[in-house]
C-alpha cells in the first residue's frame, strides 16, 4: 500500500475492525486506510451497509455482479477479490462468474442483468454516458427508487475501487475464481451452461 497502516486505531473505529476480523478472519486492507479517518470510515461503512441491505430492491446476486464488474473496470485487485468472494457465495453459477468480464459475449446473463451491466459500464467507463434509452430499459424491472439505489451502488463501488487503486491496496486472496479480465480472454469465456 502507498500509505501504511497505523500502529493503533481510534476506539471509535475498533468495533468496525473487530467485525471485519470476525467476518473475514482478518481486517480488510482498505479499512487500515479508512481507519486513519474515523468519521469517513463510519460514513463509508454505513453507506455500503445501507446499499447492501436485505431489503434492497436489487437482488443479492445482482448487487454482487455490479460490484465485481465495477471493480474489474477500475482494475482494483482488492475489490475484485473481496467482491468476487461475495459473488461466489451468492451466485449459483461459477460459469457466470467467470464470464462476467466478457458478459457481452455470453448467453449466461438474462435481459435484466444485461441492462444493468450496460448501465454499470456507461456510468464507469470514461467517455461513455448514460442514455434515456438505458433508463427506459431499466424501468422494465425497476421503479425510480430502485434505479436510485442501483445508481448509488455503482457510484459507491466506483468510489471504493478508485480509492483502493490510487492507494495500491493489495488483494487478500479471498476469492480463488479467475474473475479478473486478464485471467480470461473473450474467446475462452463460457457462453452457456448445461443445466
Amino acid at each position: 500500500m502507498r500509505i501504511s497502516a497505523k500502529e493503533n486505531y481510534s476506539l471509535f473505529i475498533k468495533p468496525l475492525l473487530w467485525l471485519q476480523k470476525r467476518h473475514y478472519g482478518k481486517v480488510l486492507n482498505p479499512a487500515k486506510l479508512w481507519g486513519r479517518r474515523p468519521t469517513l470510515f463510519w460514513l463509508v461503512a454505513g453507506f455500503f451497509g445501507y446499499l447492501d441491505r436485505r431489503s434492497s430492491p436489487l437482488s443479492p446476486t445482482l448487487r454482487s455482479l455490479i460490484c465485481v464488474r465495477v471493480s474489474q473496470l477500475n482494475d482494483c485487485e482488492f475489490c475484485v477479490d473481496a467482491n468476487g468472494m461475495k459473488l461466489a457465495e451468492r451466485c449459483d453459477s461459477v460459469e457466470k462468474i467467470k464470464a462476467l468480464a466478457h458478459w457481452q459475449h455470453s448467453d449466461l446473463f438474462d435481459q435484466q442483468e444485461r441492462a444493468v451491466l450496460n448501465y454499470v459500464e456507461a456510468m464507469t467507463i470514461t467517455g461513455q454516458r448514460v442514455t434515456d434509452e438505458m433508463l427506459a430499459t431499466l424501468k422494465q424491472w425497476f421503479d425510480d427508487d430502485a434505479i436510485v439505489d442501483l445508481t448509488a451502488l455503482v457510484a459507491f463501488q466506483n468510489l471504493s475501487a478508485k480509492f483502493n487503486t490510487a492507494l495500491d491496496v493489495p488483494k487478500q486472496d479471498f476469492c480463488s475464481l479467475p474473475i479478473q479480465p486478464s485471467d480470461i480472454q473473450p474467446s475462452e469465456a463460457p457462453t452457456h451452461t448445461d443445466k
